[in-house]
């Protein structure tokens, strides 16, 4: 395990990595006492599972674009701020994704294209997202721009692919609204099939520009492996996967379970889970578009039974409907995922209040250099 971080030029201006004054043991340590402070009352914290290598470990990189002097710049917009801080490579992005972005700067110079600009809301490119497939080898550039209209749209793609001839799908999506969002409504494939495939835990996931995934493949497969192990299924189970996105989890959970219902509301995530299962041949599972808390209300109401509940929330974590709809479901298991432990530990406090007793504590690195920690907790009905 690699005992110092590397400096980082844009450290101080960017404010990505928190930590990464400190030696990566020390971050873990950091992280281990956190979790110990917020989650401990209930019993033994696991030691945090750390990286190898802890390094160029994101599949999915984003860039803003803008200009300075009459040049266009590309990089990370500043902690809590507005301000684009140029960046050409990150100690934590992928590395081939950061040099197609340089060599998208440098197109968007010698095409004479403007960055977009969300004051004046007038220019072309606003930002660049790339995913890559670790396993799979497949990238996806996506430009998102700020008017539908490409100007020599034809010529820049094909310089682009002449450069980096390992894309394998490009997609224009359009953005022009006032909005911290990254992405608009509106895509449409300019190269490829507008998806790449990746490969986890032995299943192949199809993954779109929208759709979220895990930004950390080496340790998502940690993650729920731990996740599963700690679900200790039986072949026999009823699984509810909440907030299951492009259902991940919930096909790797299938062929151990007797039945999993995954329930999202991104609709494109839902579409995206339900090509995941037929392409892994997965038939024991179902998925719903809605929202994790209403879904629990009506299958509270309709006398509905799951004997595992694995749930993955947003950083504000579970809402309370969800809480108590899920105490009034019953479950035997709860394993809860999550990427704020502060939440977490509120939602636990929840559940220990109402008829459970925590049986595992696990917390995973996923997020190396950065002060966020991801735990899994599992819970049992007493």
């Amino acid at each position: 395990m690699s005992k110092q971080a590397s400096k980082c030029p844009h450290a101080k201006k960017c404010g990505g990595c928190q930590l990464q004054n400190m030696t990566y043991d020390r971050q873990l340590s950091f992280k281990q006492v956190k979790v110990i402070k917020l989650l401990g009352k209930y019993r033994h914290v696991d030691e945090i599972i750390g990286m190898d290598c802890p390094y160029h470990y994101r599949n999915k990189v984003q860039a803003a674009f803008g200009e300075r002097n009459g040049e266009p710049i590309s990089g990370i917009y500043q902690s809590s701020t507005h301000k684009i801080v140029p960046v050409d490579s990150c100690l934590i992005e992928d590395e081939k994704a950061d040099e197609i972005i340089v060599t998208i700067r440098k197109l968007v110079k010698s095409f004479k294209l403007r960055a977009f600009n969300d004051v004046t809301m007038k220019g072309f490119l606003r930002h660049v997202l790339i995913k890559r497939g670790f396993s799979s080898g497949e990238i996806m550039v996506v430009l998102v721009t700020g008017v539908m209209d490409f100007p020599k749209e034809e010529q820049f793609v094909n310089a682009l692919l002449s450069r980096h001839p390992e894309i394998t799908t490009i997609v224009q999506n359009v953005n022009n609204k006032r909005t911290s969002l990254l992405l608009g409504e509106e895509s449409r494939v300019l190269f490829g099939s507008g998806y790449i495939e990746e490969d986890l835990c032995g299943f192949r996931f199809r993954i779109s520009p929208r759709a979220f995934y895990q930004v950390n493949p080496t340790q998502t497969a940690v993650l729920y492996g731990k996740a599963l192990e700690f679900a200790e299924l039986s072949g026999k189970e009823r699984v509810l996967d909440a907030y299951c996105g492009t259902g991940t989890i919930g096909i790797i959970a299938s062929p151990k379970a007797r039945q999993v219902v995954g329930v999202e509301l991104n609709a494109d995530a839902v579409k995206d889970a339900k090509v995941n299962a037929a392409l892994n041949g997965v038939e024991n599972i179902a998925f719903f578009e809605d929202d994790a808390g209403r879904f629990m209300v009506k299958e509270a109401q309709k006398g509905a039974k799951h004997d595992v509940v694995i749930m993955d929330p947003p950083r504000a974590g579970a809402i309370l409907d969800f809480l108590k709809c899920l105490v009034a479901l019953s479950p035997k298991k709860v394993v809860y995922i999550s990427c704020n432990p502060e939440t977490q530990a509120r939602d636990v406090a929840f559940l220990v209040k109402n008829g459970y007793r925590v049986k595992k504590i696990q917390p995973v690195d996923m997020f190396p250099h950065t002060e966020h920690v991801e735990c899994i907790v599992s819970l049992v009905r007493k």
